[in-house]
Order: C-alpha cells, then structure tokens, then sequence
C-alpha cells in the first residue's frame, strides 16, 4: 500500500491525520475564563480598575487625616526622651498630610491588591492561579513583617545611636518633619526589602533561576546586602545598616530555601 492509499484509508474511517498528531495540552495550561476583550475595553477596566483604587485611597487618606494625632503618637514613641520643634509655620500641618498620605495608602492596600488580581486574573492559567494565592499572602505577611522589624528594631537602634552619639554636647530637639521623613522612608523601604523571597520563588517558578544558582552567587548577595543596607536606611549610622544587610542576607538564604523546597 503506497503511503497516499494510507492517509485516504485513515480519513475514510474518520480520523484527522492533523487534530491526531497534536500534543495533549496539559488543564493546568488552560485558561479557565476565555473572554476576548478588545483593546479599548481592556483600557476601560483598566481605567475603572484605577479609578476605584484612587477612590479607596482617598477615603483611607482623609479618614487617617482625621485621626492622625494617634498616628503620630505612635510613630513618636521610639524616640524616647526627644523633644520634638515646629520649626516653621504649618509644619505640623504638613507632616500631618505626609503621615496620613502614607497610612491611609497602607490600609487602602487589601483593596488596591484586589483591583490588581481582578484585572490580570481572566489571563492566567489554572497553574499560574495556583501560585497567585501563596504569593500575595506570603507578600503580604512579608510586608508587615518588615514594618515591625523596622518599627521595633531598626528605627530605636537608629534613634539610641544617634541620641547617645551628642548626649553630652547637644541637647535632643528634634525637627518634626525630618524626624518622620527618617521614620516613614524606613518603615516602607525595610517592607519592600522583606519582597526578597516572594520575588526568589516567582523567578523559581518560572523557570528562570534555580535554587542552586541563587546559592552559587552568595558572596555578591552579601556584597549586595551591604549596598542595600546603605541604600535603603535614610541614616548613615552603621548599626542600622548592619541590621538590614542582615535580614536581607537571612530573607535571601531563606528564599533559597523556599525555592529548592518547591524542587526548582
């Protein structure tokens, strides 16, 4: 039988030589929601997806605003023993807007996450789905872990290092705005840095660096540690520094961890 009598047998009993020798697609490849969306109706969900973000962010800022004093007691307290100055008119004010503007984006948050999955969501694929849910949460418990290290540990280390340095020379009046510049820029670059392990596994994942290459190029992690360190903490005083390179160092080895526990 020549090689056309065969294909002329196979589609006489129905068979589709082409649909029988494509690959199976794997379900966890599938999108689960295939909806085709032009471009201009994409550019509209995204807009009204931003809309209601800057609507959430507004509300959180102006009801922080109005009970920022308690805000800023709070943020008041490592610095124990310090004498805070206005040192022009309004200053107060100001910081007031500038505390308020960071806290109410730090509760508006949960609700600009959900406007951020809502809007990728109908493109991802059952597996990458799968990873969404571990990763906002292990992002999200990383962030407020990096609030407490900076609000419990780097910022009163800074603020003892440097009240200790000129007890005996200058007396501790104290800027209010540059002293909560010092404190919000710390808060919120430590919480970024605490990302460390969120972004190892996304690349793990994906298939971009595995656990043991992470682990070959340590010693530019603890090169690049220290240049974090120096980078992010808004003061030059060496302890604050050393203590940030090293969670970074600890997130770092922690991520490697996470990653080759995945088997990547």
């Amino acid at each position: 039988m020549t090689p056309s009598q065969e294909v002329d047998s196979t589609t006489a009993v129905g068979i589709d030589p082409e649909k029988y020798d494509q690959p199976e697609i794997d379900p966890l490849d599938e999108l689960p929601d295939e909806v085709e969306m032009s471009l201009f109706e994409h550019l509209e969900e995204l807009r009204q997806r931003i809309f209601y973000a800057l609507i959430a962010v507004a509300i959180a800022v102006i009801g922080c605003f109005i009970g920022v004093k308690p805000i800023v007691h709070l943020l008041e307290a490592p610095a124990r023993g310090v004498k805070f100055l206005q040192l022009a008119p309004g200053e107060y004010f100001f910081v007031s807007l500038k505390v308020a503007g960071y806290s109410g984006l730090l509760v508006s948050s949960p609700f600009i996450l959900y406007q951020i999955i809502q809007f990728v969501l109908p493109g991802l694929t059952r597996r990458e789905r799968r990873l969404l849910g571990p990763i906002v949460l292990g992002s999200s418990v990383l962030f407020v872990t990096g609030l407490f290290f900076a609000y419990f540990l780097l910022i009163p280390a800074a603020l003892r290092f440097f009240i200790s340095y000129g007890a005996d020379v200058v007396e501790q009046l104290w800027s209010i705005d540059k002293y909560f510049e010092f404190v919000l820029l710390l808060l919120f670059s430590t919480g970024l840095a605490f990302q460390i392990p969120v972004v190892q596994l996304l690349l793990g994942a994906l298939g971009i660096v595995s656990s043991e290459k992470m682990l070959a190029g340590w010693r530019y992690v603890i090169l690049g540690s220290v240049v974090l360190g120096a980078v992010l903490t808004p003061s030059t005083d060496p302890l604050t520094q050393t203590l940030l390179a090293t969670a970074v160092l600890g997130l770092y080895f922690t991520g490697i961890g996470l990653v080759k526990l995945v088997g990547k």
